[in-house]
């Protein structure tokens, strides 16, 4: 009989809460990830993993776990946090900080920060770069870099117009702050991820966007989900007053 791994998303909390039960092994540990990376494109601030109910057949499978909190350490930048494992030592391997149970998890994580995050939904539509500018450019003020505006404005408006352009699927445009650096990021239906090769040709149609991004932010890149893509960017700036 096929091994299996259920996953149940708590959202009520100050953090989102995944709880996993079943048995995590080669085969499960691909769904397992790909459950885990969807709650994290949502760009939460922390993610809480209660692994309680999950038994760890195979030593190796828990390598999916250890990739998460290697691929979205740059972005979405979450705290990542394992708890419920009743001390089993092969779970340290995972690379995240372990605690007993969800409470000392949320403890230790302390209260989350509601003005460092935004999200704004958009339809694939002509004006949607223009909305996108709109809330950069307000929350920069509000964050106190009006020196990232422009490079903001830049990078959302390449991410959203290809969204257009090309996905052709709603979005949702995520803007977070972490002292001086803020980070852009847009999420969409498509799976198929932007590639870039560099500069290109003067006489070329297209293809700028991903060069224009990649000349202002400090690092950039993409996250694939089952159900589509993220691109991302992080625009350094002057020291917050």
């Amino acid at each position: 009989m096929p091994s299996e791994v259920r996953h149940l998303v708590d959202r009520g909390q100050s953090y989102p809460l995944v709880r996993l039960t079943g048995v995590l092994d080669d085969e499960t540990a691909g769904p397992v990830r790909a459950a885990l990376l969807d709650v994290l494109a949502n760009q939460p601030e922390a993610l809480v993993v209660d692994v309680g109910g999950l038994l760890l057949a195979e030593p190796g499978a828990i390598g999916g776990l250890r990739r998460i909190h290697d691929e979205t350490r740059d972005w979405p930048g979450s705290r990542l946090v394992l708890c419920g494992t009743d001390g089993e030592t092969a779970w340290r391997a995972v690379g995240w900080p372990v605690q007993p149970d969800r409470e000392a998890a949320f403890a230790a994580l302390g209260a989350p920060d509601p003005g460092a995050r935004i999200s704004l939904d958009l339809e694939p539509l002509v004006g949607a770069a223009r909305q996108a500018r709109e809330v950069i450019t307000e929350a920069c003020g509000r964050w106190l870099l009006p020196d990232l505006i422009d490079n903001a404005c830049l990078v959302a408006t390449e991410m959203v117009n290809n969204v257009v352009a090309h996905s052709r699927t709603p979005m949702r445009v995520l803007l977070s702050v972490d002292g001086a650096t803020m980070s852009i990021a847009v999420r969409d239906g498509s799976p198929v991820l932007p590639r870039f090769t560099g500069p290109v040709a003067p006489t070329a149609y297209g293809g700028r966007g991903l060069l224009l991004i990649d000349s202002v932010a400090a690092r950039w890149g993409t996250l694939a989900l089952s159900g589509g893509k993220v691109v991302w960017a992080r625009l350094d700036g002057g020291v917050r007053g």
